[in-house]
């Protein structure tokens, strides 16, 4: 009994590790593909000061872009560096020449003090697929 359970627990495991080598998404795929790597240029600071916020306020931060190169830009996910931080990309690929914004929402609740946080950007893009936006900001304690 103790192989039969051993052996469909093997079997199940291989199962499941079929065609791992299929990106997930056509986002992962435009990763991969270095024949459709773009440029990126960023329109302004990729390090950004906010100052200081009171507690429990939330800040709203953008990154602007343009798609330098010569094929569609394909912003695969953004990922903050904490989850006090929800980030938003563009859903549709940017056309080589246009422009487009990385958000981002900080909730400083609970945060006081000096916050350094980052957006890790992965798209398809020449040399290295991510880049780093970082942005700082001092939460000031609530007054009660």
């Amino acid at each position: 009994m103790r192989a039969l359970i051993i052996s469909c627990l093997v079997a199940i495991s291989f199962a499941s590790c079929k065609n791992n080598d299929k990106p997930a998404t056509a986002s992962d795929a435009a990763l991969k593909d270095s024949a459709n790597f773009t440029s990126i240029q960023w329109l302004d600071s990729t390090n950004k000061d906010f100052g200081k916020i009171a507690e429990g306020q939330k800040l709203e931060v953008s990154f602007h872009f343009k798609n330098s190169g010569e094929k569609p830009l394909v912003i695969a996910s953004v990922h903050p560096s904490c989850g006090c931080t929800v980030a938003e990309q563009p859903k549709e690929p940017v056309a080589p020449g246009n422009e487009g914004l990385i958000k981002a929402v900080f909730n400083s609740e609970g945060h006081t003090g000096v916050n350094h946080k980052t957006l890790y950007v992965f798209a398809n893009t020449k040399g290295t697929q991510e880049s780093q936006l970082n942005f700082s900001v001092i939460v000031e304690k609530k007054k009660w």
